[in-house]
C-alpha cells in the first residue's frame, strides 16, 4: 500500500513540475514577444519616420517576408521527420544535432516562429501600413479612408497568400527546411 502511495506522490510531483515548466515557458515566451515586438516597432517607427514611400513599402514587405519565412520554419519543424537527423548526428554533423533538438522541441519552436515572430511581423506591417496610407493619401490627394483600406487589404493579401504558399512548401520540404534552419542556428550553437 505504501509503495502505491509513493508512486502516486511521484506522479503528482512530476505532473506539478511539468505544469510549472509550461508556465515558465509561457512567461519566457511572453517576455520575449514583448522584447522582440518593442525592437521591431522601434525599428519600424524610426525607419518609417523619414523614409520615402518606396522605402516604407520595402520595409513593410520585409516584415511580411520575415513573418512568412518564420511561419514556414515553424511548420517545417512541426512536420519534419527526426530519423534522418539522428543518422547525420551520429556522423558528428553539428547542424543535425541542432535539428534534432529543434524537432524534439517542435511545439516551442513552432510557437516561437509562428506565434511570436509571425504575429509580431503581421502586427508591425499593419501598423507600418498606416504610415504608407497616410503618405499615399497626402501625396495623391485621395481620401485617407480609401488609402487605408487599399493598403490594409494589400498587406493582408500578401501575408495570407505568402503563408498559404509557404505551408505547402513547408510540408513537402520539411526536412530540407529544418536542416537549412539548423545550419544557420548551428553557427551560434554552443552545445555538448
Amino acid at each position: 500500500m505504501k509503495r502505491k502511495k509513493n508512486k502516486q506522490t511521484e506522479y503528482q510531483k512530476e505532473k506539478s513540475k511539468k505544469k510549472w515548466e509550461h508556465y515558465r515557458w509561457v512567461a519566457k515566451l511572453t517576455g520575449l514577444a514583448f522584447a522582440i515586438s518593442f525592437s521591431f516597432s522601434f525599428f519600424s517607427e524610426v525607419a518609417l519616420k523619414k523614409a520615402s514611400l518606396c522605402l516604407s513599402m520595402t520595409i513593410v514587405l520585409l516584415f511580411v517576408l520575415i513573418g512568412v519565412l518564420f511561419d514556414m520554419v515553424g511548420m517545417a519543424v512541426a512536420t519534419a521527420d527526426e530519423a534522418p537527423f539522428h543518422s547525420m548526428s551520429s556522423r558528428k554533423i553539428k547542424s543535425a544535432k541542432v535539428a534534432v533538438s529543434l524537432k524534439r522541441n517542435a511545439n516551442k519552436v513552432s510557437s516561437f516562429c509562428q506565434d511570436v515572430i509571425g504575429d509580431i511581423c503581421g502586427i508591425i506591417s499593419g501598423s507600418a501600413g498606416v504610415v504608407i496610407a497616410t503618405s499615399v493619401a497626402s501625396m495623391w490627394d485621395i481620401s485617407l479612408l480609401v488609402s487605408s483600406l487599399f493598403t490594409t487589404a494589400t498587406i493582408a493579401a500578401l501575408t495570407i497568400g505568402g503563408k498559404a504558399l509557404e505551408k505547402t512548401i513547408a510540408i513537402q520540404k520539411s526536412n530540407e527546411i529544418l536542416h537549412q534552419f539548423a545550419k544557420i542556428l548551428s553557427i551560434f550553437y554552443i552545445g555538448k
